[in-house]
């Protein structure tokens, strides 16, 4: 049974679609459900990721610092088949504790985007361990929601947190773009294709269908998300570039996040209504 902080934590996420206050507050969190090693009951846990691309994220068994291993990563090493809640989306994922070089360049990402994963380690004499989460393909999306109108808000409330994370960290970074920074910004672009994929090819269309009345709203849209496409590309050149400047990534994150902005806006306000 998880302890009374962890449940409060736990209780809050799934109420909020993923967002929590306390020392949590705008974190890139997660509830990892696993199966216990002794028991084959299901604890979840809620903890801190990294993004790593390829629908793959990065979990720290840091136990903050503690002499052994949190109970979750002896959990996922007997049974290594998790569930992931993200948020909006809940999907089963494959545990992978990395290994070597592997595990070292992943941590060493980790320290650099939050020294306190150093302090972590310097804590204890064990390897923290940095396990891989790679979700399994289920077809369509589990999404916590009870009609698609909220879905797609708590899609948009997701990339609003995102950027405005993406803005903070690159805030605070030194004098070049760090490489889990490079990836958070990557991470975002991808999701944000697949969102607007999806829509262009199975939302607008039913929708099409249904309200014909929506057309012009419809095809503004479209016409939005090439323009957001754009940008998504220019984020993209200025995040592979080697010698980029938070300044100038900064620059370019702040332009989509206001054209983003107006075009979710727009959205809610013209198809909410007929999404239900």
């Amino acid at each position: 049974m998880p302890n009374d902080f962890n449940q409060q934590i736990i209780e809050e996420f799934r109420a909020r679609g993923g967002v929590v206050g306390g020392p949590f507050e705008g974190a890139r969190l997660l509830l990892l459900t696993t199966t216990g090693a002794r028991s084959g009951a299901g604890h979840t846990t809620p903890l801190a990721y990294l993004p790593d691309g390829d629908d793959r994220v990065l979990v720290i068994a840091s136990a903050a610092g503690a002499p052994r291993h949190p109970a979750w990563y002896h959990n996922l090493l007997a049974n290594p088949r998790v569930t992931v809640e993200a948020g909006v989306f809940t999907y089963e994922a494959q545990a992978t504790a990395l290994v070597g070089s592997e595990r070292d360049a992943a941590f060493a990402r980790a320290v650099e985007s939050d020294g306190g994963w150093a302090e972590y380690q310097a804590k204890t004499e064990r390897v923290i361990p940095v396990v891989a989460l790679q979700e399994i393909p289920a077809g369509p999306p589990n999404i916590a929601a009870s009609s698609p109108g909220e879905a797609i808000k708590l899609i948009h409330d997701g990339f609003r947190r995102e950027l405005a994370l993406i803005r903070r960290e690159i805030g605070t970074s030194g004098p070049r773009v760090g490489v889990q920074l490079r990836i958070n910004c990557l991470a975002m672009c991808q999701g944000l294709h697949n969102h607007h994929t999806g829509e262009d090819t199975m939302m607008f269309p039913v929708l099409a269908r249904r309200h014909p009345e929506a057309a012009p709203v419809l095809e503004r849209l479209g016409r939005e998300h090439q323009k957001i496409a754009v940008l998504v590309d220019e984020l993209q050149r200025v995040v592979a570039a080697d010698d980029s400047e938070p300044r100038v990534l900064l620059a370019e994150v702040e332009r989509l996040t206001r054209e983003l902005e107006d075009h979710l806006t727009y959205e809610e306000e013209q198809l909410l209504p007929l999404l239900g």
